[in-house]
C-alpha cells in the first residue's frame, strides 16, 4: 500500500528536501505541499492524504490551529508534527490537538519514514526526548492533583482485565517513545508480537494511543 502524504512548512527549501528524501522509498508518495496552516487544511480536504508532515510556527495559521481543524474534520488523516521546537508548550499544544507523532527536525531519515509508516498504521510515534518531556509533565500534574488533595487516581486493580507482566515491560518501554521494532530488539521478541501486545495493552487501558497509553500508565502508577 502507497502512503499519500502532504507536507506542511513555510521553508520551500525543506519541503523540497524533504520530497526528495522521500522518493526514495516506494510505499512512500508525496501527494501536496502548503506553505502555512490554512493551506494544509484546504489541501487535506482536497486530497485526503494518509499522513500530514506539520510544522508549527507558520503564517496565516499555525500548525497547532491547523492540526486540530485537520483532525477534528478528516478522521483518517494523520498528523505528525515535524519542528524545530522541543519546548514544552509546542510539545503538549500540539499532541493536545491531536498530532500521533512529534519529531525535531534533526531526526535521522530513517526515523522519520519509521514514524510515516507508524502513523499510517493507525500507531503513535514519539521521540524518546519528547516522550520523557510528556511523560514528566504528567507526573508533575499527577503531583499537584495529589498535593491538592484529588482522589481520581486509579490502579491496576481498577482495570477491568490487569495488564500481564510482558505487557507492563513492554508498557515501560514503549514509554520511553520506543517503535514497535526497538521495542521488539530490546525484548528479544517479534514485532508482531509487540504490536499484538500493544493493542492489548491500549484496549485495557481504554485509550486510543501510545501517547495516552503512556500518560495513563504513569498516573496509575504502573511506570
Amino acid at each position: 500500500m502507497t502512503i499519500r502524504i502532504l507536507l506542511v512548512d513555510d521553508q520551500a527549501l525543506f519541503r523540497e528536501g524533504l520530497r526528495t528524501l522521500l522518493s526514495v522509498h516506494d510505499d512512500l508518495e508525496v501527494v501536496g505541499e502548503a506553505s502555512n496552516g490554512q493551506e494544509a487544511v484546504t489541501a487535506v480536504e482536497k486530497l485526503a492524504p494518509d499522513v500530514v508532515l506539520m510544522d508549527l510556527r507558520m503564517p496565516v495559521l499555525n500548525g497547532v490551529a491547523a492540526t486540530r481543524q485537520i483532525t477534528e474534520s478528516a478522521a483518517n488523516s494523520r498528523v505528525i508534527v515535524l519542528t524545530t521546537f522541543d519546548d514544552d508548550e509546542y510539545v503538549f499544544d500540539g499532541l493536545r490537538a491531536g498530532a500521533v507523532g512529534y519529531l525535531l527536525k534533526d531526526v535521522p531519515s530513517a526515523k522519520l519514514v519509521e514514524a510515516i509508516r507508524a502513523a499510517a498504521r493507525g500507531e503513535s510515534f514519539l521521540q524518546p526526548s519528547v516522550a520523557a518531556k510528556v511523560v514528566a509533565e504528567f507526573s508533575r500534574m499527577s503531583d499537584l492533583e495529589t498535593s491538592a488533595g484529588s482522589t481520581t487516581a486509579v490502579s491496576q486493580q481498577d482495570l477491568v482485565e490487569p495488564l500481564s507482566e510482558r505487557e507492563l515491560e513492554i508498557l515501560g518501554v514503549l514509554a520511553t517513545g520506543a517503535s514497535n521494532r526497538e521495542i521488539a530488539n530490546k525484548l528479544f521478541i517479534t514485532e508482531g508480537t509487540v504490536k499484538n501486545h500493544v493493542t492489548n495493552i491500549l484496549g485495557k487501558l481504554g485509550v486510543r494511543d501510545r501517547t495516552q497509553a503512556a500518560l495513563k500508565a504513569k498516573d496509575m502508577g504502573l511506570i
